[in-house]
């Protein structure tokens, strides 16, 4: 059987007792060691079935990713393969760990890493990246996202409490986050705000120009948003008339342009410990070059 270059496949298990090397390279024409590198990637899931014996299996009944090339399957569990060998030969770029709190840990994502992976793959996320590179092997759950183009500051949280207390403090808006954007022209000398509705609900971004370039005519910003809709910043400012340079998607970025020119360069929450106020600025090596 050739091998492919995109593959979706959804399959029943018919015996119980074996592996998933036991049943997809026939079913797949992949190979034994592509079909390990497929699992370690996060293109694997697994739905169990309602035959299931054990007893973390019958209290987990969702579909999860499926790592383990020797885990034992049963008669009823179904099989996903998402395979498409792009994504799974593309290599996301490093992250780098800005402070461990054993409980959280603050890292620099830079652009080009997805905050989280897809049905395709999560060997591309900063939550499957920190998961194989922290110093000890903890649980990591993500409790707020930056765009996959956006580069800055992120927390990820390595218990549930930790996580519930993170998630509570972004729902809540005690957390306070704070962007650098390079537009295209002369964005006004005094700050100016911007209130405009997003998929029909409410947001609110502030900007303050930091500096301006006239032989670029871009202007550098501060941004602080007091809400986090979807591309709230990239949406905002394509409003006003000062698309983010590099925006292909809400401004008009062309051919042969630089990457999205937004960062998250300041990032301040209630610690999940003491409640205390961490603040991280992001150090100016790693802003955007202005």
């Amino acid at each position: 059987m050739e091998t492919p270059q995109h593959l979706e496949l959804h399959l029943p298990v018919e015996e119980s007792g074996l592996t998933p090397l036991d049943i997809l390279p026939s079913q797949t024409g992949l190979s034994r060691q592509q079909l390990k590198q497929v699992m370690q990637k996060g293109a694997l899931w697994m739905t169990p079935g309602d035959g299931a014996i054990d007893q973390p299996r019958r209290h987990n009944r969702h579909t999860q990713r499926l790592r383990r090339a020797k885990r034992t399957l049963q008669k009823g569990d179904t099989l996903h393969l998402y395979y498409d060998a792009d994504i799974l030969s593309s290599e996301p770029p490093a992250a780098i760990l800005i402070d461990d709190q054993q409980q959280y840990s603050v890292w620099y994502k830079p652009p080009g890493m997805f905050s989280q992976g897809s049905k395709w793959s999560d060997h591309g996320s900063i939550g499957r990246w920190v998961q194989r590179h922290l110093s000890s092997e903890r649980a990591v759950f993500l409790v707020h996202r930056l765009d996959r183009a956006t580069r800055g500051l992120m927390v990820l949280a390595h218990s549930k409490k930790a996580a519930r207390a993170l998630t509570l403090a972004f729902e809540e808006r005690k957390t306070r986050k704070h962007y650098q954007a390079i537009v295209v022209g002369q964005f006004p000398d005094q700050p100016l705000s911007c209130k405009r509705e997003i998929d029909g609900r409410s947001a609110c971004s502030h900007f303050e120009r930091l500096a301006y370039d006239p032989q670029t005519q871009r202007s550098l910003l501060n941004v602080i948003i007091e809400t986090g809709r979807k591309h709230q910043i990239r949406r905002h400012l394509t409003a006003l008339d000062f698309p983010i340079v590099g925006d292909r998607l809400h401004g008009s970025a062309q051919a042969g342009d630089p990457d999205l020119q937004l960062c998250a360069w300041r990032l301040e929450f209630p610690c999940p410990r003491s409640g205390e106020i961490r603040s991280y600025v992001l150090e100016p090596k790693l802003r955007l070059p202005f």
